[in-house]
């Protein structure tokens, strides 16, 4: 897949690059494989912003995706390659031979006419399933279970796989996209392969209409307000931060800060952490 540059007609289009799509087949997505979605702007239930610089954007259907793949042993001819707007990797169609049809996240080198299958039974293969018992150690993996049964969870982004480097007792040790070293469950599922569409994260929006239309609202800097509308507000010219680091509008760490609500339970899992 190649990365398109327009000629610069106006300031915007000097930097804005968009994909070929190359590999996409161009046909209409399945319509019983879709739903409405309703988008939130930010607000919760009571109408309340919790999210800010959310709003807007064109009106896009969700395509329901199969991240649970339980069809075992029931091969699937891959009818084509498609745009999905509401994510960053591309998806495959798959026609089942009992006459399913299911969306899955098109892997690298998954094509249209090829067959994919699901179960202890299939073969490793770029786009089948497989519980990670029965994946050889140091294989390429993506769309990995973290509960068996509860369908993929890890490793569903553009580009993105993880690596098998052990397999001991009823867990296997991954290589996460970040460097984490962590155990699964050996009787969760994986799919072999690396998650397609690479160069999306190369891709230059190029202007701010664009990601209106994409749904995002532009931000304004802190350090640019008055002091009663932001904590890094005020001072004459460019003043420092002046306090120990980066602060919302409320005063909260803007860097982040520890939220995990279950390190006691969960910890056990991470044997390598990346902070």
């Amino acid at each position: 897949m190649a990365v398109k540059r327009y000629k610069p007609t106006s300031p915007a289009r000097r930097h804005m690059t968009v994909l070929a799509n190359e590999d996409l087949s161009g046909d209409k997505p399945v319509k019983a494989l879709m739903h409405d979605q309703r988008h939130s702007g930010g607000r919760n239930n009571t109408g309340k912003i919790t999210v800010r610089h959310i709003g807007g954007g064109n009106k896009r259907k969700y395509r329901i995706i199969d991240f649970k793949r339980r069809m075992d042993d029931i091969p699937a001819k891959v009818a084509s390659i498609q745009y999905d707007p509401n994510r960053s990797a591309h998806i495959a169609l798959l026609s089942y031979a009992n006459g399913a049809k299911s969306y899955i996240l098109a892997p690298v080198g998954l094509n249209v006419g090829d067959t994919v299958m699901s179960g202890v039974n299939a073969d490793i293969k770029v786009g089948n399933v497989l519980p990670l018992a029965n994946i050889p150690v140091g294989t390429m993996v993506c769309c990995i279970e973290l509960v068996p049964g509860k369908g993929a969870q890890i490793a569903r982004s553009a580009g993105i796989s993880a690596q098998i480097m052990a397999e001991e007792g009823a867990y296997a040790t991954l290589r996460m996209p970040s460097g984490e070293m962590r155990l699964v469950p050996i009787g969760c599922r994986a799919m072999i392969g690396q998650i397609g569409n690479l160069e999306h994260e190369i891709v230059s929006i190029g202007k701010a209409g664009k990601a209106r239309h994409m749904g995002l609202r532009s931000e304004v800097r802190g350090a640019v307000m008055n002091p009663c509308d932001h904590p890094h507000g005020g001072g004459e010219g460019k003043a420092p931060v002046g306090h120990a680091g980066p602060e919302t509008p409320w005063g909260k760490p803007a860097l982040g800060y520890k939220t995990r609500k279950h390190k006691n339970r969960t910890s056990k899992y991470i044997l390598k952490r990346i902070n």
